[in-house]
């Protein structure tokens, strides 16, 4: 007796729901690289690629799912953005997780500057990668590597969701009092010079879980955030909305930084100009590389400076002594303009890790009714924390920030499934 065949839609497996998002943080010669899993904000695979265009390229991925396996290195020229995106696909495929899976459903890129235009995370079409090209003379040199990276990341999936999530996006709350240089109007429409504000993601993320650390709903809850990295910026969020952020027009202004000298006379650079004779890319260069701690004590690692403190070296000192100085101001000048203030929240590789910057940041604030609990500021941990005493009426607080994940999160939230788990409210 002849059997009939199963049809071919009683054999097949049910459709795979796409979960997964690929973030993408494409720098002038690098491009960092996540994949997460959203219904559990796991991470599946993470990896870098550097120095892209050189004979001493490295990728180094390191496979997470599961947990156990060691990090895989190449090294040798990879060309271009293009070639490496491949070779980061080859080491995702190799770990059965490439990018032509059913379960991928985007990929998020982190875009620098998005101007006004974009409060938000946004699919992006050719309308929108231009808007993103305008926006180059203001980001000249962020935005070119993110649209390369974009346009690389196209050519590979050209069916898939591909999403841009701006630094600036978080800020565009600021009222125009904050925005506004006061400088001729016309002049400054323009050519777009008003403050945008940067490291928006991540100022959104901890300013979100630091309201969820104190155990109340971020529009209830007024915290400074105060994001110390190589690049440091500080943030007054008000209610869950950005109301003013140290950064201006591009990431040089504000805090002291790594290489960045942060807050300056304007008139330096005329006087640069004039008596000095250098050139504007000469003090560009100036400002931006080799200003900062670099510039005030030759190192901008903060615990090369902090060991240099403790043997007694002067200039270490009077660096560390400059960068918290400028902190402290930036504390009372958005305790001002918050008027309450129920959290000062540390974030990134140095607000996370250096105990001495918490504490002499705090110190002498005792009136705002800030303190640091010596015991509970020496812990290192990765989870977010207080290190403020019971008594103190504004909580202090470490809290890791992770940009991937936000940007993964309001990525998904944008395209992901409607029947995905509850992912939390994005900020933006």
């Amino acid at each position: 007796m002849t059997t009939s065949p199963v049809p071919d839609h009683e054999s097949t497996a049910p459709p795979v729901e796409p979960h997964r998002v690929l973030v993408l943080n494409s720098g002038s010669s690098s491009v960092k690289y996540q994949l997460l899993d959203m219904r559990d904000r796991s991470r599946l695979a993470s990896g870098l690629v550097e120095r892209i265009g050189e004979e001493t390229s490295r990728l180094v991925h390191t496979p997470l799912a599961g947990g156990g396996a060691e990090p895989r290195e190449r090294t040798g020229r990879i060309a271009d953005h293009d070639a490496a995106l491949k070779a980061a696909a080859e080491e995702l495929a190799a770990d059965g997780l490439g990018l032509d899976s059913p379960e991928l459903a985007a990929i998020g890129h982190r875009v620098v500057h998005g101007g006004l235009k974009f409060s938000a995370p946004t699919v992006i079409t050719g309308e929108v990668l231009k808007e993103i090209e305008r926006l180059v003379p203001v980001a000249p040199l962020h935005n070119p590597a993110n649209i390369t990276g974009i346009r690389t990341a196209q050519a590979l999936r050209p069916d898939l969701p591909q999403v841009a999530v701006f630094d600036t996006a978080f800020h565009t709350t600021m009222p125009e009092s904050a925005a506004r240089y006061a400088i001729d109007v016309e002049t400054a429409d323009a050519h777009r010079i008003r403050r945008y504000g940067f490291h928006g993601t991540s100022h959104a993320y901890v300013s979100r879980k630091t309201a969820e650390l104190l155990g109340k709903a971020p529009e209830d809850v007024n915290v400074i955030v105060l994001h110390l990295g190589n690049g440091a910026s500080a943030s007054a969020v008000a209610g869950g909305r950005c109301v003013e952020t140290s950064m201006g027009l591009t990431p040089l202004e504000g805090l002291v930084m790594g290489t960045r000298s942060g807050d300056i006379d304007p008139a330096v650079v005329f006087h640069l100009k004039r008596v000095a004779g250098m050139s504007t890319d000469e003090v560009d260069v100036l400002l931006n590389k080799r200003s900062g701690l670099v510039g005030l004590c030759g190192d901008n690692d903060m615990r090369e400076i902090r060991r240099r403190i403790e043997e007694g070296d002067a200039q270490a000192a009077l660096a560390f002594d400059i960068y918290i100085h400028r902190l402290k101001k930036y504390i009372g000048a958005y305790a001002a303009v918050l008027g309450r203030v129920d959290a000062v929240a540390f974030t990134a590789g140095v607000g996370e890790n250096s105990a001495p910057v918490r504490e002499a940041a705090i110190a002498g604030l005792e009136e705002f009714g800030l303190a640091v609990d010596a015991g509970l500021n020496a812990v290192r941990s990765g989870e977010p924390r207080l290190i403020s005493p019971g008594y103190a009426r504004v909580a202090v607080a470490v809290v890791p920030t992770d940009e991937e994940l936000e940007i993964a999160g309001q990525t998904f939230a944008l395209v992901g499934s409607a029947q995905s788990p509850d992912l939390g409210e994005v900020d933006n």
